[in-house]
């Protein structure tokens, strides 16, 4: 009878754990009982406001009640150091690291991502203007009569990340390095504003060039391949201080121009990071491993941008959270589980 107990003892314990949660446990035996966690929401709409949710509902059932900040990911990274926030979801990661960088004696990334897989990143450009220019790279942009047909002005807007992100550090990186400056212009600003006009001037017919990233809501509605196509850059060319793991070198892009297979795109793949407070996570094990459970694979990621490209209200948000987790209740559940057995 002494050895039953032995051999199965992680798994009683976990049948235990799992009882107590979902069958009503007082909240004294969960390790959020009493406990803020103060939640960094990113400024900029997209799905990581689904799995902001998901988190959310999971950190309840843990006893914990979680209270949001809308802020930039630049602007979390200096509050957390301080103590002010606990923790964000998902940073865009190589592209933050130079910024992680900085305050890493005080913040941790935890986990390996939760896009499963990553995700890919680059220049976009029109297929009306592709085709009938025969543009299958960045760099043939260089060409001051190719570029004087998508622009009368001679310098070809390029629509970039909003101010203070470090996508649009890296693209004006890449504009300078593959000698564009003579005939592209980065163009900064509130990007979901930008890609309105951006998507409107491709409906119309009109020569558009722009950088995007995939998965997004921006591909559910300039369908690479149908209404756009990737344009592979010249080489790999990132900023010093940004370290990537993997050429930019990426097989299988749906929609790369002239059908090339693998695509050079802006980065090598590209991930969501949760990041947080060292000091918080020490104090609350079950937060770290969930965040460190809590994946999802890329087609779930392109349903829910799908879905906010049609609806971001926070009724349709939580709508499309809720549906995911009714709809994987035991992964859910088991990552739960496995949640509160770490912080016994």
């Amino acid at each position: 009878m002494a050895a039953f107990w032995t051999r199965n003892a992680g798994m009683i314990l976990a049948l235990a754990l799992a009882g107590s949660w979902a069958g009503g446990a007082s909240a004294e035996t969960l390790p959020g009982t009493g406990k803020a966690v103060r939640i960094a929401i990113g400024d900029t709409l997209g799905a990581t406001r689904m799995q902001d949710h998901i988190i959310q509902t999971a950190f309840q059932k843990m006893g914990y009640k979680p209270v949001e900040t809308q802020i930039n990911p630049t602007l979390f990274f200096q509050a957390s150091a301080l103590g002010d926030l606990d923790m964000i979801s998902g940073v865009n990661f190589p592209q933050r690291e130079p910024q992680f960088k900085a305050v890493e004696k005080q913040l941790a990334t935890i986990g390996n991502g939760t896009i499963v897989e990553g995700g890919v990143n680059g220049y976009l450009i029109d297929k009306k203007t592709a085709d009938a220019l025969n543009i299958t790279q960045l760099d043939q942009l260089k060409d001051a009569q190719i570029a004087s047909k998508l622009s009368a002005e001679g310098r070809v807007n390029l629509i970039n990340c909003d101010p203070g992100w470090s996508c649009g550090d890296v693209v004006e990186y890449q504009i300078d390095k593959f000698g564009l400056k003579g005939t592209i212009k980065s163009v900064r600003g509130k990007y979901e504003a930008l890609m309105a006009e951006a998507i409107a001037r491709v409906m119309r017919g009109e020569p558009t060039l722009y950088y995007a990233w995939s998965p997004s809501w921006v591909m559910d509605k300039l369908v690479p391949g149908k209404d756009v196509v990737w344009l592979p850059t010249p080489f790999d060319a990132v900023p010093p201080n940004i370290k990537v793991s993997a050429s930019a070198l990426v097989p299988g892009v749906k929609g790369c121009a002239g059908g090339q297979d693998p695509c050079r795109m802006a980065l090598g793949q590209w991930n969501y990071m949760p990041i947080a407070n060292k000091d918080f996570l020490a104090k609350n094990p079950a937060i770290q491993r969930f965040l460190e459970l809590s994946r999802y694979p890329r087609d779930t990621w392109a349903k829910w941008e799908g879905a906010i490209a049609l609806d971001s209200s926070p009724r349709a948000i939580r709508a499309a959270a809720e549906a995911w987790i009714k709809e994987n209740q035991s992964t859910f559940d088991g990552w739960i589980t496995d949640s509160l057995a770490a912080a016994r």
